[in-house]
């Protein structure tokens, strides 16, 4: 792993954090099928690259707040006040037709501790309805790189194991092991195999952009994929490792591209283009690939 960034000059200005959200728009109702997520969530093609919609098509607003972005979707009437309403969509701010947007985001700025609170409820809300539970015993099926593997336990093994030829992952458990002892088993190696991939991964388009990085952790984060802040600090969330490996290079080169711009502006996109040219078709798949497919690990 490189050991030293080389000086960015936009990354030098300060110690920002720019996330890639786990819902990169505003978390959708969940639709009624995984293979068929609903039309309107198709951004039109004249949307820019890097902007965030609603899935009417409205340009979302956002906000840095802290280490945090907050995307919301700003609408105008004729009410005498500013009204905050937050459910599965995301963040809805209507505001009188004179109120300019610096006190809106002044009012943002108040309130944000409710706003976090609220739109993190509403995420658990809806991950808690729409993800499956594993029932974790003999033959229990996860993901990992984007397809299914098995879980088979094998008490006559000494070591745990990942046999690629059947995709089972083959664990040193009696057949009547406690389902929450081979939950942590099989967690721990797709976290293992999280740090190992995704530190390979991270040393390829590292080389690609000619950019180093000072380290980069594992993270479990509720709300984002990654992060990566102005010194050289890059944080992947484990469960990308249940996508398939182009998924977890778009993150990655996402990531490493804020070494170069700390931003989400149109050179920054060049920049992740410039190492990962599908990241739009990758992109798009991140944003609507359905909650529910990962499992409740």
């Amino acid at each position: 792993m490189p050991k030293s960034p080389k000086p960015q000059p936009a990354a030098a200005l300060d110690s920002r954090q720019l996330d890639l959200p786990l819902f990169a728009e505003p978390a959708v109702p969940m639709p009624p099928s995984p293979a068929s997520p609903p039309s309107s969530l198709t951004p039109p093609s004249s949307q820019k690259p890097g902007a965030l919609y609603a899935p009417d098509g409205t340009k979302l607003r956002s906000l840095t707040l802290g280490s945090q972005t907050l995307h919301y979707l700003l609408k105008r009437s004729a009410r005498r006040s500013i009204g905050f309403a937050i459910d599965s969509t995301g963040l809805m701010i209507t505001a009188p037709r004179w109120v300019t947007l610096a006190d809106i985001e002044t009012a943002i700025t108040e309130k944000q501790r409710w706003i976090f609170t609220k739109l993190n409820e509403w995420q658990n809300r809806v991950e808690q309805r729409a993800l499956p539970q594993v029932d974790w015993k003999d033959g229990a099926q996860v993901p990992y790189l984007g397809k299914p593997i098995s879980v088979t336990l094998a008490a006559s093994r000494g070591t745990l194991a990942f046999d690629a030829r059947s995709a089972a992952l083959l664990l040193p458990l009696p057949q009547h092991a406690d389902p929450q002892q081979i939950k942590d088993r099989v967690q721990g190696w797709l976290q293992s195999e999280a740090k190992r991939i995704f530190g390979e991964r991270l040393a390829i388009y590292a080389e690609k952009l000619g950019v180093d990085y000072r380290a980069y952790a594992l993270s479990s984060a509720a709300t984002r994929w990654g992060s990566c802040s102005s010194d050289g600090r890059i944080r992947l969330n484990w469960r990308l490792i249940h996508f398939p490996l182009s998924i977890i290079d778009y993150v990655v080169a996402h990531e490493l591209a804020h070494l170069r711009e700390m931003n989400h502006s149109p050179r920054f996109w060049e920049t992740v283009e410039s190492i990962f040219p599908e990241f739009r078709e990758a992109r798009q798949t991140l944003k609507h690939h359905p909650p529910e497919l990962l499992p409740t690990l």
